[in-house]
């Protein structure tokens, strides 16, 4: 028997016990589910001690030790320390050693996700709505449809971010005094992000049902190959 029919058995098992959650949930589909969710772990490790961990920190103390310069050997010693830090955090005990190494992880992760939020997202969408209102490559009836869809994704662009303001004054009384203009940008603004979840939420579905198709095309295939049709 080939691989090729080996996985191709596997992989029917594995979508059948997937498909048994439309039944309820039960024991077939949790073990489908936790099989899945520990060889994506694994990988994972794998992938993390391959690409990173043996390359970048291990293996030039192994291999280069004797050329590495003080400055390189500090560099190399740095995040070695603090990955070993980390390892106290598996016990009560000694979990205030692992603080600063994950106070550095999460303060490294939010500034790295701010800035690719603002480099990635904020700013190459305010610079495309404004690049818009170009209108000097387009002539005639077309420069209205340009107007209108610059416009559109502007002013789409202002209120969404107006939906996320969340500050608001205080009465004399000490009670939060809302601002009637910034709350009606943000109800606006909610409209716009409601229509894309909605379209988001619509390409997730149609993604998900193709893979569907694609998988029930494959062991339909499969089948019909495995019996001789």
């Amino acid at each position: 028997m080939s691989i090729e029919v080996i996985s191709g058995f596997i992989g029917l098992i594995l979508t059948l016990l997937v498909f048994s959650y439309l039944i309820g949930d039960n024991p077939l589909f949790r073990f489908a589910i936790y099989l899945f969710i520990g060889v994506s772990s694994g990988y994972a490790a794998f992938a993390a001690w391959q690409y990173v961990l043996w390359p970048r920190l291990f293996s030039p103390f192994v291999s280069q030790l004797d050329n590495l310069t003080i400055t390189q050997l500090i560099l190399l010693a740095v995040p070695l320390v603090l990955s070993l830090s980390l390892l106290a955090k598996l016990s009560p005990r000694t979990s205030a050693m692992g603080n600063f190494a994950m106070a550095v992880l999460v303060g490294v992760g939010a500034a790295t996700a701010v800035g690719g939020a603002l480099m990635g997202t904020l700013v190459p969408q305010a610079a495309a709505a404004m690049s818009e209102f170009d209108i000097g490559s387009v002539t005639g009836a077309a420069i209205l449809t340009r107007l209108f869809q610059a416009t559109i994704m502007f002013f789409g662009t202002i209120l969404t971010l107006a939906a996320f303001h969340f500050t608001s004054g205080r009465a004399p009384d000490g009670s939060p005094k809302k601002n009637g203009f910034l709350d009606g940008l943000g109800t606006a603004g909610r409209v716009f992000i409601s229509i894309t979840l909605g379209v988001l939420f619509a390409g997730v579905y149609v993604a998900s049902l193709t893979a569907m198709i694609e998988r029930l095309s494959t062991l339909i295939h499969f089948t019909r190959q495995l019996i001789g049709l």
